[in-house]
């Protein structure tokens, strides 16, 4: 039963958003243009898509032998062994200047109006030439859903795309190198984000899976990286 579901999860991770969220992104873009509701309506359709498998994987823990702690939501610890002590230090260094440098312009944007200013410009700049600018808030109402969205993101993402899909694959898949894990879960979340286009989308969000996945196995947890990823989307509509 439980190798049923997570082959089932698993299956549901390569069409759902890939084909359908993919899909659903080119209705949406279509939509915004007559109808003031579409963000609302596509805001809560992400948070639901979101949600559900990560119910899913929540009661599979709940009704089996794994634990939170083996999809990572235990307290981080140092844990060097598995990538070696050079590559999970550069990984948590990595997330670190990063973490400092999103910290930076979310307090900055609040309290400095220079560092305001300047979002707001970088923002101007990439809402021109970026394919996903129709998703970011416009009015207070779709802010205040796309908080949301974001705090959504930041926990149900880590928990499937890092907790849930490295479990399952070392699980599945015991003989598999860390490495081989790590690259196909990485691959996978930019799969998630088809939508976004193949550069900024698949590529770039597998990058940035790939560090998130190194930064998991280097602590085992996933508390900090729900954290960094909550941050990281809450600035996306800031300078807007």
């Amino acid at each position: 039963m439980v190798d049923a579901v997570i082959w089932g999860l698993l299956l549901f991770l390569l069409i759902y958003d890939p084909i359908f969220g993919y899909r659903d992104f080119q209705k949406f873009k279509v939509d915004v243009q007559v109808n003031d509701r579409a963000r609302m309506t596509f805001y809560k359709q992400t948070i639901i898509g979101l949600w559900v498998p990560t119910i899913v994987i929540l009661l599979l823990v709940a009704f089996s032998g794994i634990t939170l702690g083996d999809i990572g939501l235990s307290l981080p610890t140092f844990n060097f062994e598995p990538l070696g002590t050079i590559p999970s230090m550069i990984a948590l260094g990595i997330g670190l200047l990063y973490f400092l440098f999103v910290t930076y312009f979310i307090l900055g944007f609040h309290f400095n109006s220079k560092v305001r200013a300047e979002l707001t410009k970088k923002k101007k700049e990439e809402w021109d030439r970026s394919v996903i600018s129709p998703i970011l808030p416009v009015t207070a109402e779709e802010n205040k859903r796309w908080n949301y969205v974001s705090i959504t993101a930041g926990l149900t993402e880590e928990v499937i795309y890092r907790g849930f899909l490295i479990f399952a694959l070392l699980y599945l898949f015991p003989s598999l190198s860390i490495w081989i894990v790590i690259v196909l879960a990485a691959i996978l979340f930019g799969l998630a984000h088809t939508y976004q286009g193949f550069l900024m989308g698949v590529v770039r969000t597998s990058v940035f899976g790939v560090l998130f996945c190194t930064i998991y196995i280097s602590l085992d947890s996933l508390l900090p990286l729900i954290v960094l990823h909550f941050m990281v989307d809450y600035i996306a509509k800031l300078g807007d």
